[in-house]
C-alpha cells in the first residue's frame, strides 16, 4: 500500500516511519525541508519525499494519486492569537490535496476531548477533526492523553520537574486525572487502524491500563528513579503563574507551558473502549513505559525528541538556507587552535558538545546565559540535546539550533535561539594548512540596529576568555 505521511519530522511521524516500512508499505513523506530529513533519518532511500508547508499551499508539491491512506500528525502548540485558525487552515490545505487523489482513509491522532468545557488546545484538536471530515476520504481520529516515551515533551516535563526538585510547591493542576499512554502502544493503534475499514469514520480514545493524576505520575517517576520526592499544592496559583513556573524549571518554551497548564484543567481519561474491538491491544502500565523510556536514554537511542520542534519566532521552515554564514554586515570573533592529536577524536569532541558534555570552559557562563535567556521569555539552556553521541541538522543543541553536522568535512555549524538584538552562529571546523591540523572556532554575528552592536562589544571581553578556552579544551579534552 501506498501511505502518505504528514509530519515525518515530528517526534510520532519520524517514529511511525520504521513501522509502515517494516510491514511493507510504500511511503511517501511530506516534509518542509528535505536536507533536514536527510540529515535526521536512516531512511531517505527507503521512502519518496514531497515539498510542502501547509499554511502556503502553493508551496506544496502535487500528492501522488494512487495514495491508500493519509496520517495527519501536524501538530502545533503555539499560544498566538490565531493558534486555532492556523491549525484549521494547516488541515483545510492537507484535505483539498488529499480530494485529489485515491485516498481511501485518513488518520488523525488527536487529544481526548470528553470534557464540555475545553481548553484552547484541545478545542482546537476538535476542530481540526471537523476539517478532516469534510474530506472525501474516510476519517478515523485516535484521541489520546499524554504520550509517555523518551523524548516526549511529556516525559520530559515529569523527568524535568522531579528530578530536580526535590520539594514541590505546585499547582492544584496536578490533582488532574489523565490517562497516559506509551508510545510504542500509540504506534500499534496507528498502525492497526491503517485500512481497516471497521476503524473508517470512527473516533476512538486510547490510553493505557492507568488512570492518574498528574501528582502520582511524578510521585511514580520518584518510586522508578528511587527519589524522595514531595509535592505540596497550592491552590491560589494562577494559570499564568502555573505557567511561568513550569516555563522556568523545565526545558518547555513558555508557549507550551501556557498550552499545557491550560489543557491541564480538563481530565483526559477514555469514556469508550470501543477501539478494544478494533485493534487487540494489551497496552503497557505507566511504569513500564517509563522503565522503556530510561532504556533508550541510557542506550543512547532516542529517536525523536519534541525538544526539536522549530521555535516560532526564531526560525522558519527554511532556516537551513543559512548554512551560508554570512559575510556582510556582520562580525566576528575567531580562533585557531592548532593539535596534534588524532583528528577524529578532537572531531568527536566538537560533535558531542553541549547537554550532558557541556561546554568545555567556563560552563557557569554558559549556563548563567541560559538563566538570562529564560528571563527574557527564551528558550533557555535547558534542553539540552536528543542524543549524547550523534549529532544531524535540526537537532537542538541548547540554546543553539544544528544548521550542519558534516563528519566528512568536519564541520558543525549552529544557528543561536536565545533572545538577541541580532543573529548569532557559532562553526567548528577542522582545518589542514602547511602539513599542520587546527581547530577553526568561529562565532559571527549580525547584529540589528544600535542596541545590537552595543550588546556584540559589551560581550567582547568574555568572548576573549571564553572561545580561546573552549578551543584549547576541545582538543585536549579526553574521557
Amino acid at each position: 500500500m501506498k501511505i502518505l505521511l504528514a509530519g515525518a519530522n515530528g517526534y510520532i511521524g519520524t517514529r511511525l516511519i520504521p513501522v509502515l516500512l517494516q510491514a511493507g508499505h510504500n511511503v511517501v513523506c511530506l516534509v518542509r525541508d528535505k536536507r533536514r530529513f536527510h540529515e535526521q533519518s536512516d531512511y531517505t532511500d527507503k521512502v519518496t519525499l514531497l515539498t510542502g508547508d501547509l499554511l502556503h499551499p502553493e508551496s506544496i508539491e502535487h500528492f501522488p494519486a494512487d495514495i491508500d491512506a493519509a496520517y495527519y500528525l501536524v501538530h502545533s502548540m503555539s499560544q498566538s492569537g490565531d493558534f486555532g485558525k492556523l491549525e484549521a487552515q494547516s488541515a483545510e490545505n492537507f484535505a483539498r490535496q488529499i480530494d485529489q487523489t485515491n485516498c481511501r482513509q485518513i488518520i488523525y491522532l488527536s487529544g481526548i476531548t470528553n470534557d464540555s468545557d475545553l481548553s484552547d488546545h484541545l478545542s482546537s484538536r476538535r476542530h481540526v477533526e471537523d476539517v478532516l471530515s469534510e474530506s472525501k476520504a474516510a476519517l478515523t481520529v485516535l484521541r489520546a492523553a499524554i504520550i509517555i516515551g523518551s523524548g516526549s515533551s511529556s516525559f520530559e516535563i515529569i523527568r524535568d520537574l522531579t528530578e530536580k526538585l526535590p520539594v514541590m510547591t505546585v499547582p492544584r493542576w496536578v490533582n488532574s486525572k489523565c490517562q497516559p499512554i506509551a508510545i510504542r502502544d500509540v504506534l500499534g493503534y496507528l498502525e492497526g487502524v491503517l485500512l481497516n475499514e471497521v476503524a473508517f469514520n470512527k473516533t476512538f480514545d486510547i490510553g493505557g491500563p492507568d488512570i492518574l493524576t498528574f501528582k502520582e505520575m511524578m510521585l511514580t517517576y520518584a518510586k522508578v528513579r528511587k527519589l524522595k520526592r514531595h509535592i505540596i499544592i497550592i491552590p491560589f496559583l494562577s494559570p499564568k503563574i502555573s505557567s511561568y513556573w513550569l516555563y522556568f524549571v523545565t526545558s518547555t518554551s513558555y508557549s507550551l507551558a501556557q498550552s499545557l497548564v491550560d489543557s491541564m484543567k480538563n481530565e483526559t481519561i477514555m469514556k469508550n473502549h470501543d477501539i478494544d474491538t478494533v485493534v487487540k491491544r494489551h497496552c503497557i502500565t505507566y511504569e513500564e513505559a517509563l522503565e522503556l523510556a530510561f532504556n533508550k536514554i541510557e542506550q543512547n537511542s532516542v529517536v525523536s525528541s519534541w525538544k526539536d520542534a522549530l521555535n516560532k519566532g526564531y526560525l522558519t521552515s527554511g532556516f537551513m538556507d543559512q548554512i551560508k554564514v554570512p559575510q556582510n554586515g556582520t562580525v566576528e570573533y575567531k580562533v585557531k587552535q592548532p593539535f596534534e592529536r588524532d583528528t577524529k577524536e578532537v572531531l568527536n569532541n566538537i560533535m558531542a558538545i553541549g547537554g550532558n558534555r557541556g561546554w568545555y570552559y567556563w560552563d557557569w557562563i554558559w549556563n548563567l546565559r541560559g538563566f538570562l535567556d529564560k528571563l527574557v521569555g527564551g528558550v533557555g539552556i535547558r534542553r539540552g540535546r536528543t542524543s549524547n553521541v550523534t549529532v544531524s541538522a535540526g537537532d537542538v543543541i541548547d540554546f543553539w539550533r544544528v544548521l550542519l553536522a558534516d563528519n566528512v568535512n568536519c564541520r558543525l555549524l549552529l544557528y543561536a535561539e536565545m533572545k538577541l538584538p541580532g543573529e548569532a552562529w557559532l562553526e567548528f571546523k577542522i582545518i589542514e594548512r602547511n602539513q599542520k591540523t587546527f581547530l577553526s572556532q568561529v562565532a559571527t554575528f549580525r547584529p540589528r540596529g544600535l542596541f545590537g552592536r552595543l550588546y556584540w562589544y559589551t560581550m567582547w571581553p568574555f568572548h576573549l576568555f571564553i572561545f580561546k578556552g573552549m578551543a584549547r579544551e576541545i582538543v585536549n579534552y579526553k574521557l
